[in-house]
């Protein structure tokens, strides 16, 4: 049988002006910091954090921490299923370039950071829950994420992947409040000290499916660890800026979608729970409805049955079953 995926890569700048596209997940960072009487502000707002936030982080040979202005394009991943021409959005990503404004240079960031996709909010906001209606204690249904993992693997493995980017993505998400988190001896420079957790969450276990691994590290200055899931080696692979660019990026997004954590005004210890239950945090200035993108998931979950899982399920299967071969 034939690779029944073709993907198309589309690129959005993601700035001031930026309106989201048809096919974005209105759940997504980007997406839901864009709609609203607030949109304008709140972009304005999250990207001088990404700036300030870098500069912070890059400053050597950077006296007055304005050298450097960090540039988002949205990367839209859509799957040609049968050659139609109809596709359907399957993964959208986040690409970093780093505008060095001394020399007027630009460099190529990591591509991934945020991470968006449909078939995730249908595994767990329509899969998960309906296999654990009724059950006494909770589980996961048989080959949980393994579609969602094959399906990322072959668009990084594709040919549409490898003509674009230089380096396999690395995806920056928040610690699970289901685990604690402990710290150890280990130091990067730009990633900070790195922390150990509990044990894998049900996150780790679906990113794995993906062929991702991660590691917990806390920046400088920052009060909580961040989640790096990626591919060979984190801290040899990619350079400092690249791994910067990254870290103001996603941990801006964090401070305005998790502030309990990642805005809290004490710093996590040797052990670390986190808890959005936590009181004692800054608000920042980005207005945003969490309850509204928890809502969503499930919509979002049910279009990707209706539109993806369900019209496509037996190509999908069989495709499956070949690549487990």
């Amino acid at each position: 049988m034939t690779d029944p995926f073709a993907f198309r890569i589309k690129s959005l700048r993601f700035d001031e002006t930026y309106t989201p596209d048809s096919g974005t997940r209105l759940t997504t960072n980007f997406a839901n910091l864009a709609r609203g009487e607030h949109r304008q502000q709140n972009l304005a707002n999250a990207l001088r954090m990404i700036d300030n936030r870098f500069n912070d982080l890059a400053s050597w040979d950077n006296p007055q921490a304005d050298r450097y202005a960090v540039e988002l394009d949205i990367i839209s991943v859509d799957l040609d299923l049968d050659g139609s021409g109809d596709a359907f959005p399957a993964i959208e990503v986040l690409q970093t370039t780093i505008l060095d404004r001394r020399t007027g240079t630009r460099m190529q960031g990591l591509v991934g950071n945020n991470f968006s996709s449909y078939v995730r909010d249908y595994d767990f906001s329509v899969v998960l829950p309906e296999h654990n209606k009724g059950r006494d204690s909770f589980s996961l249904p048989e080959d949980f994420g393994a579609l969602h993992g094959k399906i990322f693997k072959a668009f990084v493995a594709s040919e549409a992947f490898t003509a674009r980017f230089r380096k396999p993505p690395v995806i920056c998400l928040s610690v699970s409040e289901t685990k604690s988190y402990e710290r150890t001896a280990n130091t990067h420079p730009v990633l900070g000290v790195e922390y150990v957790p509990s044990g894998a969450s049900l996150t780790e276990q679906y990113f794995g499916q993906m062929g991702l691994q991660v590691r917990y590290f806390m920046p400088p200055k920052s009060v909580a660890p961040l989640a790096f899931y990626h591919s060979g080696d984190l801290l040899n692979d990619y350079t400092n800026l690249e791994l910067i660019g990254t870290i103001s990026t996603m941990e801006a997004f964090q401070k305005i979608y998790r502030p309990e954590i990642y805005n809290a005004n004490s710093v996590a210890g040797q052990v670390y729970r986190p808890s959005l239950k936590h009181r004692d945090f800054s608000p920042t200035l980005v207005v945003y409805d969490r309850e509204e993108r928890a809502r969503l998931a499930t919509e979002q979950g049910r279009f990707a049955e209706e539109a993806f899982i369900k019209p496509y399920r037996a190509r999908l299967t069989e495709w499956s079953a070949e690549v487990a071969a």
